[in-house]
């Protein structure tokens, strides 16, 4: 564990817990997400700024969740290729594995064209195609795409680690990952992020919240970021990219990290 890993580890465990249950109570009904990219060094200095404002969720003792996460595509990334030319509505597939409580759902996310990311979702047995069939999967996906899992692959794999923070006055909720890795099944690539940070901020409307003082103090600046867009592009050369590229140039520098460089 690094110094930088220490602190984050010390300031996150000063707050104050939060159970799921008590977060289950939380309803953003008039949600908006607005997402940040940062560095492992400004979280350690982020959460020491939000002592006293912010609790942290707690499951079962720990603080921190382990996410796997496997994107499902078609043969000629229709996905991917929606959100790289910036179509809007535009959708994903993806079926994530909660590891520490060993759940896993099938879920379709859609963005339409006024922002907004609505995700809907059934739980499933696990990753194997078959079985997510036969627990539906099939008419899920149809009724949301149009697609089957007759026309879909899977493309990429991530794993990643949370940390979820709640205002004290429960309107809304700060994720956090990092520690974020890839998986392409069609290059049988790898990829790491370094010590790269994703905070998304999911809050009631335009309440005024704690966090954004907080996050412009430390200089932590908005900046969308796909996991499965960046991952795909970092594990597979010949998929089309040209507009991600500033961006991964700009996370590069602040990570210190080549993120233009597949490995």
């Amino acid at each position: 564990m690094t110094q930088t890993d220490t602190k984050i580890a010390s300031w996150l465990g000063q707050l104050n817990p939060i159970s799921l249950d008590e977060m289950s109570g939380i309803k953003l009904m008039n949600r908006t997400d607005t997402k940040f990219v940062t560095n492992k060094e400004n979280l350690a200095t982020m959460l020491e700024l939000t002592q006293g404002k912010y609790f942290a969720q707690q499951i079962e003792g720990q603080r921190v969740a382990n996410y796997r996460t496997v994107y499902w595509d078609t043969p000629w990334h229709r996905f991917f290729l929606e959100h790289h030319n910036g179509h809007a509505p535009r959708q994903k597939i993806r079926v994530r594995t909660y590891l520490d409580s060993d759940l896993t759902f099938l879920e379709v996310k859609t963005k339409n064209n006024h922002g907004r990311t609505k995700k809907k979702r059934i739980t499933v047995p696990d990753h194997d195609k078959q079985l997510i069939i036969n627990a539906g999967g099939d008419d899920f996906i149809s009724k949301l795409t149009g697609a089957t899992f007759d026309d879909i692959i899977p493309t990429v794999q991530n794993q990643f680690q949370r940390i979820t923070l709640v205002n004290y006055g429960k309107t809304e909720r700060l994720t956090i990952d990092f520690n974020v890795s890839f998986h392409n099944y069609e290059t049988d690539s790898d990829a790491g992020t370094g010590n790269l940070v994703i905070i998304e901020l999911k809050r009631d409307g335009n309440v005024y919240s704690p966090v954004l003082d907080i996050l412009r103090e430390v200089r932590i600046k908005t900046s969308g970021f796909s996991k499965y867009c960046i991952g795909s592009v970092m594990t597979n050369r010949e998929l089309k990219s040209n507009l991600f590229k500033p961006k991964m140039v700009w996370i590069s520098k602040l990570t210190g990290y080549n993120f233009t460089q597949a490995q």
